[in-house]
């Protein structure tokens, strides 16, 4: 099993609609990406103010999703919530 999250790091000056990016843009990363769920966080302390983890069966799958005609829709709608470059982590879970 693969788990992608995507961190939003507090960054001075930046924006970030928390509201748009629960009830549009995740729900649109998960049609375009076939997902049934998703766990989005929303920082309170620490140095993200937002992140979302998703999981894929395997890296094919999420290989897959990313390379769906849908992605590019996902990655363009960023700039519709946020200024905040996000950092992707991509993992194996073990356990």
């Amino acid at each position: 099993m693969i788990r992608v999250s995507v961190y939003y790091p507090t960054t001075e000056g930046a924006s970030f609609d928390h509201d748009y990016y629960r009830d549009t843009h995740v729900p649109m990363a998960r049609d375009a990406w076939g997902l049934a769920d998703a766990l989005i966080e929303k920082g309170i302390n620490g140095p993200y103010v937002a992140a979302v983890h998703v999981t894929f069966d395997s890296m094919d799958a999420l290989g897959e999703a990313m390379g769906s005609e849908k992605s590019a829709a996902v990655i363009d709608d960023v700039a519709n919530f946020t200024t905040i470059s996000p950092i992707m982590q991509i993992s194996e879970i073990v356990e």
